[in-house]
Order: C-alpha cells, then sequence, then structure tokens
C-alpha cells in the first residue's frame, strides 16, 4: 500500500469515525483536521443557497455568485473545473454530489490535469455528511437562506424530496417557487422496484391553508401507495381524507399522480383537476398528454376517474407541473404561456445542459419575466427515461451532458 492511498484511508475513517458525535457545524474543522493526512491543506466547504444562485462557505464569510465564478460553472455543469489562486498556485472546484443531488463545491489546491483522488473522495464522504446531518441543523438552514421563510414554505420544504435523483434508467428534477413564500404547491416521488411513482399537487389559494391541505393530500397519496392502492383509487381516498378532515369547504386539490415502469417506459397516471402532462421527445417535438380530467379532491362531486396509458420512448422527457409555470401574469399583462415554457426545455435540451440545471434556469426566466415576483405558486417536476441501451449516459444528471 502506497503512503498515498495510506493517507487516504486514514481520511476517511477519520472522518466516518468523528462523524457519528459530530454536528454539521463541526465539518469544517474534521475536515482540515482528518484532510491534511492525504495531504490536503487549505479545504473549504460552499453549499448552494435554496435557489441555487449564490455559493456559500461553511465556514467564514462571503459568497460566490453561481452565474459569474469557475466555482459556480463547476456547480452548474457538474464537473471539476480549476484556476490559479490568488498566491499563483492551483485550486480545484469539486462538486458536492448526494447521489445526484447538487449541494455546493469543494475548493481544495492540487497540481496536474486531474483534482487529486483523494480530493475526489473527500467530496463524495463530505455530500453524504452534510445530507446526514443538514435535518437535524438549523446553521445549515440559515445558510441556505438568502430572506425569511414564510411558516407555509417552512412546511412545503420540509415534506419535499430531494430536487434531483437519479438511476441509470431515469432522472428526476424539480424546482419549487417561490422560494420563500411557497404555499399550495408540492411535489413527491419515489421508487419501488421497477416503478417510479410521481406526482405534483396544487391546492387552492396561497396561504398556510393551502399548505395544510397540499401537505395533507401528499402524506395521504404516500399512505395509500404505500398500501399497493392504484392510481384512481388512491385518489379517491386522497378526497376522503381531505373531506374528513375539511369537510365540504373550499379546500379543494388539483393533482397529477403517474407510474412509470421503468424496464418498458410504459407510463400511467390520472389526472384530478389539474394542467395535463408535457412530453418532449427527440429534443425538439413535444405534445400535451390527454386525458379525461375528474374534479379536484375536495371537492366530492362523485365523477369518474379514468386512468390513462402512453408508451413511452427512450430520452423521453415528462413534464408535471402546476399553471403557475404557465398562467400567472407578468406585469404588462401577458403570461408566461405554456409554449415559451416548453420551448425553454427544449432549447436548453439541445444545449446539453444537466436537467436540474435546465430547471435552474428555467425559473430564473420565469422569474425575470415577472420581475422577480409571482403572483402563485409555480412547481416542475422534470422526469427523463432511458433504457438499459442508454445507460452509458450519465446516470446523475441525464442524458443532458
Amino acid at each position: 500500500m502506497s503512503a498515498v492511498t495510506s493517507g487516504v484511508e486514514r481520511m476517511l475513517e477519520g472522518l466516518l469515525d468523528a462523524s457519528h458525535l459530530a454536528i454539521l457545524d463541526d465539518l469544517p474543522g474534521l475536515v482540515t483536521r482528518h484532510a491534511a493526512q492525504a495531504g490536503l491543506a487549505h479545504v473549504a466547504i460552499y453549499v448552494a443557497d435554496l435557489q441555487q444562485n449564490v455559493l456559500r462557505p461553511l465556514a467564514g464569510d462571503g459568497e460566490l455568485r453561481v452565474d459569474t465564478t469557475l466555482a459556480g460553472r463547476a456547480f452548474q455543469e457538474v464537473r471539476p473545473l480549476s484556476q490559479r489562486g490568488e498566491d499563483g498556485g492551483q485550486l480545484w472546484w469539486l462538486p458536492l454530489l448526494d447521489g445526484t443531488e447538487r449541494l455546493g463545491v469543494l475548493r481544495l489546491p492540487g497540481d496536474g490535469s486531474a483534482p487529486p483522488p483523494a480530493g475526489r473522495h473527500l467530496a463524495s464522504l463530505l455530500a453524504l455528511l452534510l445530507v446526514s446531518q443538514r435535518t437535524s441543523s438549523d446553521t445549515y438552514s440559515r445558510l441556505v437562506r438568502s430572506r425569511p421563510m414564510n411558516v407555509a414554505a417552512e412546511m412545503q420544504w420540509r415534506l419535499a424530496p430531494s430536487l434531483t435523483c437519479a438511476t441509470p434508467r431515469v432522472t428526476v428534477s424539480a424546482v419549487m417557487e417561490p422560494a420563500y413564500e411557497i404555499g399550495g404547491d408540492c411535489f413527491d416521488y419515489a421508487f419501488h422496484g421497477d416503478t417510479l411513482h410521481l406526482a405534483v399537487f396544487d391546492a387552492e389559494g396561497h396561504d398556510q391553508s393551502a399548505a395544510l391541505t397540499a401537505g395533507l393530500a401528499m402524506a395521504s397519496c404516500r399512505n395509500h401507495r404505500r398500501q399497493d392502492m392504484d392510481l384512481a383509487a388512491n385518489s379517491a381516498e386522497v378526497e376522503k381524507v381531505l373531506i374528513g378532515q375539511f369537510g365540504r369547504t373550499t379546500r379543494y386539490v388539483t393533482a397529477v399522480m403517474a407510474d412509470l415502469d421503468l424496464r418498458t417506459g410504459m407510463l400511467s397516471w390520472i389526472n384530478r383537476g389539474h394542467p395535463p402532462p408535457v412530453l418532449i421527445r427527440g429534443g425538439r417535438w413535444s405534445t400535451t398528454l390527454t386525458c379525461p380530467p375528474a374534479h379536484p379532491m375536495g371537492m366530492n362531486l362523485g365523477g369518474p376517474v379514468t386512468l390513462c396509458r402512453e408508451q413511452l420512448e427512450p430520452g423521453d422527457r415528462l413534464l408535471l407541473y402546476t399553471d403557475g409555470i404557465t398562467e400567472a401574469g407578468a406585469p404588462n399583462g401577458r403570461e408566461f404561456g405554456l409554449a415559451q415554457f416548453v420551448d425553454f426545455i427544449i432549447r436548453h435540451h439541445s444545449g446539453n445542459l444537466p436537467v436540474p440545471e435546465t430547471l435552474r434556469r428555467l425559473i430564473m426566466n420565469i422569474l425575470d419575466y415577472h420581475h422577480g415576483r409571482l403572483g402563485d405558486d409555480a412547481t416542475v417536476l422534470l422526469t427523463e427515461w432511458r433504457t438499459a441501451a442508454h445507460e452509458r449516459l450519465t446516470p446523475e444528471l441525464g442524458s443532458g451532458r
């Protein structure tokens, strides 16, 4: 065993052992202490803010813009990049990934055409430690916020799964805005064997009541699908739960709930009064998937729920979204619109951007269009399906690399 390999092992073992009794605030000190065993000095951890506009150090002051710095480019493109430091030495920026969710970047010194192997291993372990400790850390929540968050958004972000997840067969990525005032929107996804469950919910209103309604609908949906209930029956049970809790009031939820067979690409879905899914094929052609919509859940109108199916092709991208993406009017009175929404996804797909980066830029574009303020919640859940023949493509972020 070489001295370098031995140093890397000591670094990783030391960090793992120390992490069991550490909190997130301890990570910078632990990294400094143990990274030195692998010859890494002056290591710094940066995490992305909630809207992925800036990178902030876990220890110390200052921040780096995602759109104007090399560190931000490494974050956007999910690849190591190097530059000359102020002292003339070489610095590397390495993406911090929890599986496939972009968390931030790691800065470390290193000479050569590739980052030190010890740095790559350290970045992988650090991402796992960040995720395992952030749920019990107010420090992390404070660090990634650029302004105060309302109570409704606090609830919705706590319920949401990670924004990005991928396997060799599929990539799933999502965004929710306005990030600090989200109310009635939420999204969900989960794997069960060869099935991927997908759902987007939109509750009436934009306040704490809407957040409670949407959260109850999502929790109810999760509970029933884990009892092997099919989509139509699940939505009927969600409606019963809403009526049982709120009575026959105006507290209703629209939704698209879907199952994707990851082996065959067969998509099954139901529509409960929600904007229909959009399918993008070949990076240039799109269509709206039609399915007779049932009434929104909670209205108790007793109408039928229709199960619809669509055969996906390798590389297809499926968009589930809420009407805040397309219908909210800009100050000049013009809506962003479905056509502009889909065109943006197609154009950035052809630019070979990672899936989560495409969505980040979409939301920035929509916010710019509305002069930084949305009048409604806006959520997108984008799913890209691939077959085994496509597994050579970059799995962590979809074929857009």
